[in-house]
């Protein structure tokens, strides 16, 4: 049976590298379908695979499933060997709590700092909610971590849905250089450190689209497309 897992930008889609860096750090092997953003054919192409008109969509033989908590609750269920949620009914009741508030939640530091693996941007404090959205999420990071984080780097120890949830978070807090506790700044970097994400973001850096409001208006540090020859 052959698995594809429909995603968009890798420069820019967060909700599509979910559910990409659980499969790969779980070793589940699937075929990848890359539908750029924002062009005249995307909304066609994504329809093709979803009837939601949105990525990520997950296609397993017959089985569709579309929405990243759907898919990881699908991989739970389909690959019971992987580590999706903790094995603790504890630990495993906080990463669903913690995914589903990141799920639904967070919107101003979706708005005012977009995730874009391309740049990173000088620290701009300018928008009072996303700066409360970053300060709850580093209180999210530092409980799990003290609650169930001994035994590994990630906030349950070993990485789990809870963690491809919050990736995106960490890349934006990178990218824009968001100020961070020393604990929250291990997990990062624990993060960042991941050979799936490092695959990511290198794909990431070789593509050629530019989606424009994701590109900010505010100075930059570093170009790394341009750095990776991908930009003239």
């Amino acid at each position: 049976m052959t698995t594809t897992l429909v995603i968009a930008n890798k420069l820019y889609s967060s909700w599509s590298m979910r559910p990409w860096l659980l499969l790969k750090e779980n070793g589940i092997p699937f075929e990848e379908v890359l539908i750029p953003l924002h062009r005249p054919e995307t909304a066609e192409a994504i329809r093709r695979h979803s009837p939601a008109g949105k990525v990520p969509i997950l296609i397993d033989g017959e089985i569709t499933v579309w929405d990243s908590l759907a898919i990881f609750e699908y991989a739970a269920e389909r690959w019971p060997q992987a580590h999706v949620w903790p094995r603790d009914a504890a630990a495993r009741a906080l990463a669903r709590s913690i995914s589903a508030e990141m799920h639904s939640g967070f919107m101003g530091l979706r708005r005012t700092y977009p995730m874009n693996l391309g740049k990173h941007f000088a620290y701009d404090a300018r928008d009072g909610e996303a700066v409360r959205d970053a300060a709850r999420i580093e209180e999210i990071w530092t409980d799990a971590r003290s609650r169930h984080g001994a035994e590994g780097p990630f906030l349950f120890g070993a990485f789990t849905a809870a963690d491809a949830m919050y990736a995106p978070a960490v890349t934006r807090l990178d990218t824009y250089g968001l100020p961070v506790g020393p604990v929250a700044r291990a997990y990062m970097d624990a993060v960042l450190a991941l050979p799936s994400f490092r695959e990511w973001r290198e794909a990431a850096l070789r593509e050629s689209w530019v989606l424009e409001h994701n590109e900010l208006d505010a100075p930059v540090l570093a170009n790394h497309r341009r750095e990776a020859g991908t930009l003239g």
